[in-house]
C-alpha cells in the first residue's frame, strides 16, 4: 500500500462522530493537497475492508456528493444520528463541524 493511501485510511479512521472533512482538507493532510480525487477513490475501494467512517467525509462545500440517492440518504441519516446537521440541501456547516486535527495547519480555508 502507498503511503498516501496509508495516511488517507489512518485519517478517514481518526475523524471523531459528530465531525466531518472534506476530501481535499484530507489529501492536504496526507501530502497531497489536490489529491482530492484519491481519497475518493480510497473511501470507494476500502471503507468496508477498514470499516473507515465513510459518511463523515463531504466535499468543500460542506455538500454531500454522493450521486445515488440511497447512498446519499444513508450519509445523511449517519451524520444525523451522531448530531451533524444536514440541512435541506444536503448541505453541512463546515464551520460549526468541521474535524481540525491539531497536527493540522491553521488554515481555516484549507478544502
Amino acid at each position: 500500500m502507498k503511503p498516501f493511501t496509508e495516511e488517507v485510511i489512518k485519517i478517514i479512521s481518526n475523524i471523531p462522530p459528530g465531525k466531518v472533512m472534506t476530501y481535499g482538507q484530507i489529501a492536504k493532510l496526507a501530502g497531497s493537497p489536490r489529491g482530492a480525487r484519491q481519497v475518493v477513490r480510497v473511501l470507494h475501494s476500502m471503507s468496508k475492508a477498514y470499516q473507515l467512517p465513510w459518511h463523515r467525509v463531504i466535499n468543500a462545500k460542506g455538500e454531500i456528493s454522493i450521486q445515488d440517492d440511497t447512498l446519499a440518504r444513508m450519509q445523511i441519516e449517519a451524520l444525523e444520528d451522531e448530531g451533524v446537521h444536514v440541512d435541506s440541501s444536503n448541505r453541512v456547516n463546515l464551520i460549526k463541524y468541521r474535524y481540525e486535527p491539531e497536527n493540522e495547519v491553521d488554515d481555516v480555508n484549507i478544502i
